[in-house]
């Protein structure tokens, strides 16, 4: 039989789509809590990628969620692994999306210009968006504000901060750094430029993907809201970048890469702190706990407790404080959901606005996430948390900081988080002196033609 190439090409869409909704169906199946739904109830079904322990702590939270009320019944489904977003819209497409999805990566704003997902004024009223609004840590707002409007409720923040092994820099008579200059200070003292043997030790190496975080830190942004362009070029910016790139210059490229891939070589992908590679890291909050049990570890061997720290990240002259780069994970309901309001009531459950706060509190003390509000914070059972945990407290602190930015909130955004990332890398890999000013405003170019057909994709 012939058939023409448009034909084969329309049927091979619709057998992908067939078979991609026939393993989403499945993988619900096998994944699903099993819990059966009240008959005087609404279901509410709940994407997300958590597996492992926080598979246990999602289940919960949402058993305590069905336990609080009679009106709704919510059963979260786990979708580890990769391409949760092309999984969504096969279900799309298959008219039946789930009623919550929860996402980590940057599309809320080609999410929301598509028309995928619903503005919470859509399902919320009026007064509990404009009192949400004001609940929320600014950091937390920014995440979820495509064009003035809210779409989603981040139920968790990601923050980077420094982790310092204070017995090491005590060693080398150090202290932990408070400014830029420290912080290179640490790193040519502990690793001296040009030492003629092989490295064991680095005070400190950048990672050509924290851009998003020193750009913040040095003062600058890497997109202007008010007219829509990208601002790479701008000097704070282009600072932060030379900064990072002048590492690169102390120790040479494949010193850099060389070490790097050392970390990835550690047993049980250890911390590459706890092995006294570095004396400073970036990392996030996640990493407490890590440092908490190699300390009790330590303690059971009888062998001295390495003491650490956590610090903001350190500015220039000039640059701003408690600033960086925030992500987190986002609750976002997809239009055409069949249970809108019971999704909303289950958002706010979670994340403690409207009078919960108490469950919020429990259910980041037992995943060790942080809240998306200083209401949650407050909680008697945070603050117990906190005492145990104390250096948590930073990450808390930068929480509320007005200086926390994510990946702009604009179509087109994972596109740009990939691409800043890239420059960023070829300016600290390169063999040669590269010329920043160029290659700002050759990506800058590249972004923006990328963002401004983004906007014109309906």
């Amino acid at each position: 039989m012939n058939t023409s190439p448009s034909l084969r090409g329309m049927l091979a869409i619709v057998v992908i789509a067939a078979i991609g909704i026939g393993l989403i169906i499945s993988q619900q199946l096998l994944t699903a809590s099993d819990a059966q739904v009240p008959k005087d109830r609404e279901e509410v079904v709940f994407w997300h990628f958590w597996g492992g322990a926080d598979r246990a702590i999602v289940e919960d939270v949402a058993k305590r969620f069905n336990q609080s009320q009679n009106d709704y019944f919510v059963r979260p489904i786990a979708m580890p692994g990769n391409n949760l977003d092309l999984k969504f819209f096969l279900s799309v497409t298959g008219g039946d999306p789930p009623d919550l999805l929860n996402i980590d990566d940057p599309v809320i704003a080609d999410w929301g210009h598509r028309g995928a997902i619903l503005a919470l004024d859509e399902v919320a009223t009026p007064t509990e968006v404009e009192r949400l609004q004001e609940w929320l840590f600014p950091a937390a707002r920014r995440l979820v504000t495509y064009e003035d409007r809210l779409y989603g409720v981040p139920n968790g923040l990601d923050i980077r901060a420094l982790y310092v092994n204070r017995t090491m820099l005590e060693r080398y008579g150090l202290s932990p750094p408070r400014t830029i200059a420290d912080l290179d200070h640490i790193a040519e003292t502990i690793a001296p430029p040009n030492q003629s043997g092989a490295y064991l030790h680095h005070g400190y190496l950048p990672d050509s993907r924290r851009i998003w975080a020193w750009g913040p830190v040095f003062g600058g942004q890497f997109y202007d809201t008010g007219n829509g362009q990208v601002t790479l070029t701008n000097p704070e910016i282009e600072s932060a970048l030379a900064w990072m790139a002048s590492y690169r210059d102390r120790y040479g490229p494949s010193e850099i890469a060389r070490f790097r891939h050392g970390d990835q070589s550690l047993p049980g992908k250890t911390f590459p702190l706890f092995a006294e590679r570095y004396a400073v890291v970036m990392d996030g909050q996640w990493r407490v706990r890590d440092i908490r049990a190699f300390q009790k570890s330590q303690a059971e061997k009888r062998e001295e407790v390495t003491q650490f720290d956590a610090i903001p990240l350190p500015p220039p002259p000039g640059g701003k404080a408690n600033a960086g780069w925030v992500n987190g994970n986002n609750f976002v309901i997809p239009r055409g959901a069949n249970a809108s309001h019971g999704a909303w009531e289950f958002i706010k459950f979670w994340c403690g606005f409207d009078g919960k706060e108490a469950a919020a509190a429990e259910t980041c003390v037992a995943g060790g996430w942080i809240p998306v509000s200083q209401n949650v914070v407050d909680e008697p059972a945070f603050q117990r948390f906190l005492n145990e945990e104390p250096l948590f407290r930073t990450f808390i602190k930068l929480a509320g900081s007005e200086n926390q930015y994510p990946v702009p909130v604009i179509p087109g955004a994972p596109y740009f988080n990939n691409e800043v990332k890239n420059w960023a890398e070829s300016a600290m890999a390169s063999s040669t002196e590269p010329d920043l000013p160029k290659l700002l405003k050759e990506a800058e170019s590249r972004i923006q033609s990328h963002i401004d057909r983004a906007r014109n994709d309906q």
